[in-house]
């Protein structure tokens, strides 16, 4: 069972990241335009009024003219914080903005955190019954045992829209779809295992109870709590925790553990024993899923037995039990049927479809978003990956059927593949593609070399680099600097990380001695020229680790200009044969990728030059899992105006016609004719009209202007510019890049470097 590294922060990191920019993890932002007077009078008076009279009238309207439906409250008062315990209601905040971001990453779901300082339950439960009409869902999170079964269930009786405690709910939901494959894979019958649960607490409650929806018999489980066995007879036990007694003389899990067929533990490191391992019963199934540190660990069982499916609570084993793959979905099903509740029949069918999706043959785009890993249904695979694309359209739709099937839906959905394509429209794809790139490049862990290794935000960059194990990082950096920097920024002056600089003479004249036969024929320059590059220059000394083979890329940029960056790798690291250099910029705006070129490199690129950057552009976009469907923009719209400035668009069109490419393009075509759907009938002959997703510009001023007011001003998501064409890897960022950006171009740099043959074209 192979283990992964886990990803380690200081204080000072995570405290910086909740307070850069504005504070906190959460904003709220109009959906509808604000500019002018009319959109205001429309917004607010006189505007508001129809539907407020519309809601007064029909108060299901609220879905269609509020953000009701698509609008969950995340609740908690402190009483339990993430294992940390009853630290308040404010002290909750952090973990709750988490939570809500949660959900919009996930499923698309506008959510907000609502913190009640209050212990009292009737007093909670009032809270959260007069502000309730204006959500579509209430999650309930990190609320003390007993608590929060009495405010649930209270609420279960009194409202008409889905209560969900998910420290209950998603982990039992996710547990149960694990225990339906391991029994599947170890060929055992759900009607005659024997289970142990040890834990009492609200998630363990939860899971038994979905196993005996499941089909497992009461009779057959056996819950423990801090005092031994719950059992029939057993004094001083509280409403909960008597529905779950049974006859037994069992008393410690010592006696119950043997012969067992499954345990689930959801209480405290260690308490499951090698010797209680053994005495279970042939093929166990062992779910230890204490956080941060299970019942027992994988090794310790493997240790003991061969024959065990193992699941724990943490990302660095296989089988993980995470909730992520559960609420997000559970709700999105949830509120786009309205339902009413999330009962019993909707949970089950989440883990049925968790449980089902795990089976499936994984497909090719599913290999890219998990790092071209292509996992198969057995005993290290029972639960989805939490980054599995199609966990989007899956569970939604089960959780809506069911809602359906029971009568707690308000809303019917005619067409579920209609839904299911909606569905796939919510995910964020820029998300996706990092998560597989970097999962790939943990497996082949590249030496990157930082070349701006005093800049903080680059020696963040290269620090969580190397601590999320995306590989090895390397600073051009003076060691003095850096230590100054790891102070400022909570590390220890010691971290274990790997500096390089002009006083390491052996590298140094290695580098003089390259630099110098490269150059001398080309440009003249002497010996002592070289020398002088080399030893002042961190661009070409990073260009030159690379060129060597002392690293296998690089990232550079932010203390400078792009052109500045280009102009001195350019003079290290030639372009790759027979391939045009370019900048290429992965933008993301209302869940639409697209990629933009020229970005950075050709001011106004010829007829030749735009065909050869379409060509290389759709290589790059399948590497990143994308069938490549390009439009060269212009101003025009197939000729109409014809200028001379869209001659040479023109031209390249007829230039990708004669060479006969294996994508499809067109052009030239304005912007929105090329991404808006609705031109489509307008130009029905262009497969690209509306459908594409490589935006060929005319020149760099367009591209670069483009996708830096979409950025400033729309709000996406942009990566890059990769540089394309150079035959090494190495990225440059932007001035003022952030760390998540130059992170973002380092670990490209290593997949390129994994993935690209340099010493060719593609």
């Amino acid at each position: 069972m192979k283990k992964t590294k886990i990803d380690h922060y200081t204080d000072k990191e995570a405290l910086e990241y909740h307070n850069s920019n504005k504070s906190g993890k959460i904003e709220i932002i109009s959906s509808k335009p604000m500019t002018s007077k009319r959109d205001l009078a429309l917004a607010y008076s006189p505007g508001v009024a129809a539907p407020v009279k519309a809601i007064a009238e029909n108060s299901e309207t609220a879905y269609d003219y509020t953000t009701k439906g698509n609008l969950v409250a995340v609740i908690s008062n402190g009483s339990a914080i993430l294992g940390m315990g009853n630290l308040g209601a404010l002290a909750s905040k952090p973990v709750m903005e988490g939570k809500a971001v949660l959900f919009k990453r996930f499923a698309d779901i506008d959510a907000i955190d609502l913190e009640i300082d209050c212990s009292d339950t009737n007093e909670i439960i009032k809270s959260i019954k007069n502000f309730s009409p204006s959500f579509g869902g209430i999650n309930l999170e990190d609320i003390a045992a007993p608590d929060c079964f009495i405010i649930e269930e209270k609420l279960k009786e009194i409202l008409d829209i889905p209560v969900f405690h998910d420290d209950q709910h998603g982990t039992a939901i996710i547990t149960t779809a694990a225990l339906i494959n391991a029994l599947d894979i170890s060929k055992k019958s759900i009607k005659e295992i024997k289970v142990v649960v040890n834990g009492a607490g609200a998630s363990a409650m939860a899971c038994t109870n979905l196993f005996k929806n499941s089909g497992v018999p009461q009779k057959n489980i056996t819950m423990i709590d801090r005092k031994g066995v719950i059992y029939q007879g057993r004094d001083n036990l509280n409403q909960w925790k008597s529905s779950f007694a049974i006859q037994t003389k069992n008393r410690s899990l010592n006696d119950a553990i043997k012969n067992a067929d499954v345990f689930l533990g959801l209480s405290a490191k260690g308490a499951l024993s090698k010797d209680m391992v053994k005495s279970m019963a042939k093929n166990p199934i062992i779910f230890a899923c204490a956080n941060p540190d299970p019942e027992i660990t994988p090794e310790e069982i493997q240790e003991v037995r061969d024959d065990a499916i193992i699941a724990t609570g943490r990302s660095d084993y296989p089988n993980q039990v995470n909730n992520l793959v559960g609420f997000p979905y559970i709700f999105r099903g949830a509120l786009d049927v309205r339902a009413k509740t999330i009962n019993e029949e909707m949970k089950v069918a989440a883990a049925n479809a968790i449980a089902a999706l795990a089976k499936e043959d994984v497909p090719d785009e599913v290999v890219a978003a998990m790092g071209g890993d292509r996992p198969h249904y057995g005993k290290e695979y029972i639960i989805p990956s939490t980054f599995d694309p199609r966990l989007i359209t899956v569970i939604p739709s089960a959780v809506a059927k069911a809602a359906m099937d029971s009568g707690v839906a308000r809303k019917k959905i005619d067409n579920f593949e209609v839904y299911k394509e909606q569905l796939k429209q919510r995910l964020d794809p820029s998300v996706t593609i990092m998560q597989g790139i970097n999962n790939q490049i943990k497996k082949t862990k590249k030496r990157i070399v930082f070349a701006d290794g005093e800049d903080e935000n680059t020696l963040k960059a290269a620090i969580a680099f190397k601590n999320s194990g995306l590989g090895t990082p390397i600073l051009v950096a003076k060691r003095g600097t850096v230590q100054k920097r790891l102070k400022e920024i909570g590390y220890s002056e010691n971290l274990d990380i790997e500096i390089t600089n002009s006083t390491d003479k052996e590298k140094r004249r290695k580098y003089v001695n390259y630099l110098f036969k490269k150059m001398q024929r080309e440009q003249g320059l002497l010996e002592r020229d070289c020398d002088r590059m080399v030893r002042n220059d961190r661009v070409i000394w990073a260009s030159c680790m690379v060129s060597c083979g002392d690293a296998d890329g690089a990232v550079t940029g932010n203390t400078r200009r792009y052109g500045a960056s280009l102009e001195k790798i350019k003079k290290v690291i030639e372009p790759r044969p027979g391939e045009i250099m370019f900048g290429l910029n992965m933008i993301v705006s209302k869940g639409k990728t697209v990629f933009v070129g020229d970005t950075s490199v050709h001011e106004y690129p010829t007829s030749e030059q735009l065909a050869e950057i379409a060509i290389s552009s759709a290589r790059v976009v399948r590497l990143f899992g994308f069938n490549p469907k390009i439009a060269f923009v212009s101003h025009s719209t197939f000729g109409q105006p014809l200028t001379s400035r869209t001659k040479h668009i023109k031209n390249a069109v007829d230039i990708l016609k004669e060479k006969k490419v294996n994508f499809k393009f067109d052009g030239d075509m304005q912007p929105d004719v090329a991404l808006n759907s609705e031109y489509k009938e307008l130009y029905p002959f262009s497969e690209i009209v509306g459908n594409a997703n490589i935006l060929i510009m005319p020149g760099q001023h367009s591209a670069a202007i483009s996708y830096k007011m979409m950025r400033e001003l729309g709000g996406a998501k942009v990566i890059g510019p990769l540089l394309i064409g150079l035959a090494q890897p190495i990225e440059i960022a932007p001035l003022r890049s952030s760390t998540s950006d130059i992170l973002n171009l380092a670990s490209v740099a290593a997949y390129s470097a994994g993935v690209i043959n340099y010493s060719k074209k593609n």
